[in-house]
């Protein structure tokens, strides 16, 4: 009697530790790709891709893109001013380059088919967080939207 209590309290306890890696699991994979980390996407194409960041500040709107064609980048910067409200821009264009550990490196030297002699550099990480591809920039932390995404998720909304 007193091996078949053991038995059954063994058993109930190795069962719940499992229940309980598969939801600790869950929680660290969702972290993970919070972080962007431990994700293999060297399957995922960007080719054709269109990565869009907006940014609200007090007196002016920033929108920011980036597309990117084969090794070939193009990044728009447009502003719009909230008290006049005219719209600027500047488009500039270079090459990318992306290694095995999903790191995008954009130089954009040519600004408006002119060369720039500082040339706008970007170093980003490509992620995925809920089936939605992200770029984030390594240094400002900034997180940069998938257009297809985007427009995918608003129109499910």
């Amino acid at each position: 009697m007193k091996k078949i209590l053991i038995g059954l309290l063994f058993i109930g306890a190795v069962l719940g530790v499992k229940a309980q890696y598969s939801t600790l699991d869950q929680i660290l994979t969702r972290l993970e790709e919070r972080k962007g980390i431990n994700q293999n996407l060297t399957d995922v194409n960007i080719d054709g891709k269109k990565f869009v960041y907006i940014k609200d500040e007090a007196d002016h709107t920033e929108r920011d893109f980036i597309v990117i064609k084969g090794n070939k980048a193009t990044y728009v910067e447009v502003f719009d001013d909230k008290a006049t409200g005219e719209s600027s821009s500047n488009v500039f264009s270079g090459d990318i380059i992306r290694n095995k550990k999903n790191i995008i490196s954009l130089r954009a030297d040519m600004l408006e088919n002119k060369k720039v002699p500082i040339p706008v550099t970007k170093t980003l990480l490509l992620t995925t967080q809920d089936d939605i591809l992200y770029l984030i920039d390594i240094n400002t932390k900034a997180r940069w939207i998938d257009e297809a995404s985007y427009s995918k998720v608003k129109k499910t909304k």
